[in-house]
């Protein structure tokens, strides 16, 4: 773009050390399995200190979910930027499709087998993406032109982030998406009768 600013020689150096520290824990997470691995090893493959892959991922299971901030506003820019005449649930559910299709390719497809044999980067990667509220939140409240987040507007983001969560671990994701948000945009009006 043009109005992005180049960066210095001291962001560019931050930004290859972590990269490096990235690709050495991936491969050696591929190769021996997350758990097995240990943030030393990491430091010696990557040619820095523990402390420095301390510094530029706070968690080990950081390592695996580097790009939470560019995912961040991907998801805000799916309600943000969504073309005109598209609801707020249609362009989640899009957003949520494209996600579910980007992680059936590499790495990511080699990274979910990896979380499926450590539960903590399951946890840890849920923690993360509930992160994702209170820019979603605020993204609807200014659309709706409103000063503070109502109820339902919290209600509503906390529940439709859920819906991804659990379309994550389904074996027809799409159905469970497009089963979520029809509970999330009609309501439990429906289902409140049969339970009398």
């Amino acid at each position: 773009m043009a109005d992005e600013v180049p960066l210095g020689r001291r962001e560019r150096k931050k930004a290859l050390t972590r990269a490096t520290i990235r690709d050495a824990a991936l491969e050696l997470f591929l190769e021996r399995g997350f758990d097995a691995v240990t943030v030393r090893e990491i430091a010696e493959k990557a040619d820095v200190t523990p402390k420095t892959v301390f510094s530029h991922f706070p968690h080990k299971e950081a390592l695996l979910f580097f790009d939470e901030d560019e995912r961040h506003a991907l998801l805000a820019a799916a309600v943000r930027d969504r073309p005109p005449g598209t609801t707020i649930s249609e362009a989640l559910k899009a957003h949520y499709l494209a996600e579910i299709a980007a992680m059936a390719s590499e790495p990511y497809r080699r990274v979910l087998a990896l979380m499926e044999e450590a539960p903590s980067l399951i946890d840890y990667a849920e923690k993360m993406w509930l992160r994702h509220q209170d820019s979603l939140v605020e993204v609807i409240t200014a659309e709706f032109g409103q000063t503070e987040p109502s109820d339902e507007i919290r209600f509503y983001v906390r529940f439709a982030l859920q819906i991804q969560l659990v379309a994550s671990h389904d074996t027809d994701p799409a159905a469970t998406i497009d089963n979520g948000f029809r509970l999330l945009d009609e309501g439990w009006g429906r289902y409140s009768d049969l339970s009398r």
